[in-house]
């Protein structure tokens, strides 16, 4: 059930998303989720009916509708508030459920790692948390003594306290999680390797390119939502430096602030990346909607500045010579976007178009100058030394006492890195 808001302005305006192209996408992902769509309906409403989203005709209609094809779930491309669903769900006597629900199942059928179920799991306790209903009067629990006689507690409070509870401690788990990952980035970042993140829509074949980029074997599928955990892999470039490649949840059209908040630990490898690989499907004819969406979510988390190459992918599903280089421009143009993107277009599935990405990485990416340098290390620091050895070259050396003086030619950025010691 899809819902359009008539705004003033001439028919047929441009835009990046029509409603059917949104209810083709919910289509998608109740497929993901193993659904079987038996009928699709779009309404056109001045404002949202405070009951029931659709107001009292349409809800006819609906409820005849599900008689008559024995639907068992109804699913609208539009948050519904409480109210709302408990009176949709009475009025058509099925299963509702909005786009926000729908996604957390996909989400929590396709987690696999701890951190992904937590994260899924704290998305779904904060949604479910405003749509708790009591039982009404049989449900309260009386405590004994003088001044207890009343209602006392209910049900739904203690069901709404045990739920904070489980929140505190999920977001307390995350916070490891969290303080994990910028230790292992602390780690990564002791040697002079940039990262790339992958970002993009879902489904645009971001799996696809990393296996490509990586030679890593991170399973690739059709359906929206394959990734949900991040992968890091090393990749050697054609100047033969060596960076870190990221893969990275998919984003979506009106991604549930609850997934974008519960996700954290996770879109952080994306904010502490030194270039982006904004990945679209060209083939898909929203792609310019696509993009608007991407670009949205990645200011929302800090990742707007960040360098970004726009890899235009699937390039074997179109026609020969659509792909061109005006067509950045112009996709860009249509998102709305002031994204000053470089871009390249490539079939990850093909292979197609991947030296001319690996050279723009080459080119993008910011240069690393070799400098000369000198350290005092205590004589026991093997792992400097080891790290001066593997990422640079070792001039001279001679122990003094307790330490060893090196001097050596290495990237300003492990010099960077290494300061205090010299």
């Amino acid at each position: 059930m899809g819902v359009e808001w008539k705004t003033r302005g001439a028919p047929g305006r441009n835009r990046a998303y029509q409603p059917e192209d949104s209810l083709e996408e919910l289509a998608e992902l109740a497929a993901s989720a193993g659904a079987g769509i038996v009928e699709r309906v779009i309404q056109s409403r001045p404002a949202p009916e405070a009951a029931t989203l659709i107001g009292r005709g349409k809800v006819e209609e609906l409820r005849a509708a599900v008689e008559s094809g024995a639907v068992e779930v109804v699913i609208f491309d539009h948050d519904l508030t409480p109210t709302q669903q408990r009176n949709l769900e009475k009025a058509v006597d099925a299963k509702v459920i909005d786009r926000t629900q729908l996604i957390l199942d996909i989400f929590a059928s396709r987690a696999r790692t701890r951190e992904g179920r937590l994260q899924v799991e704290l998305a779904q306790l904060n949604y479910l948390l405003p749509r708790l209903t009591g039982r009404g009067a049989e449900m309260s629990r009386l405590g004994g003594g003088i001044g207890t006689r009343g209602p006392g507690e209910t049900q739904l409070e203690t069901d709404r306290r045990r739920i904070a509870r489980r929140i505190k401690k999920i977001e307390d788990a995350l916070e490891g999680v969290r303080a994990g990952r910028a230790l292992h980035r602390r780690r990564r970042s002791a040697v002079p390797l940039a990262t790339l993140a992958l970002a993009g829509y879902t489904n645009a074949g971001k799996s696809t390119l990393f296996n490509r980029l990586t030679q890593a074997e991170v399973p690739v599928d059709a359906r929206m939502f394959a990734t949900l955990d991040p992968t890091v892999r090393p990749l050697a470039l054609p100047s033969r430096r060596r960076v870190l490649v990221s893969d990275t949840v998919g984003f979506i059209r009106n991604l549930p602030t609850t997934l974008v908040k519960a996700f954290r630990a996770t879109l952080e490898e994306v904010t502490e990346a030194a270039l982006v690989l904004h990945v679209v499907d060209v083939s898909a004819p929203s792609a310019a909607g696509h993009i608007a969406h991407v670009l949205k979510v990645l200011a929302e988390i800090g990742a707007a500045e960040i360098p970004q190459i726009l890899v235009m992918n699937k390039v074997d599903r179109l026609p020969a010579g659509q792909a061109d280089s005006e067509t950045v421009g112009r996709l860009l143009r249509e998102a709305g976007g002031c994204l000053e993107a470089r871009g390249v277009a490539l079939s990850a599935l093909t292979g197609a178009g991947m030296d001319q990405l690996l050279a723009m990485i080459d080119e993008v990416l910011p240069l690393d100058p070799i400098v000369r340098a000198a350290f005092r290390l205590p004589a026991g620091d093997g792992a400097t030394l080891a790290l001066l050895h593997e990422f640079g070259r070792v001039t001279a050396s001679r122990y003094a006492g307790e330490y060893c003086e090196v001097e050596a030619e290495i990237p300003e950025s492990l010099k960077r890195r290494l300061e205090g010691r010299e």
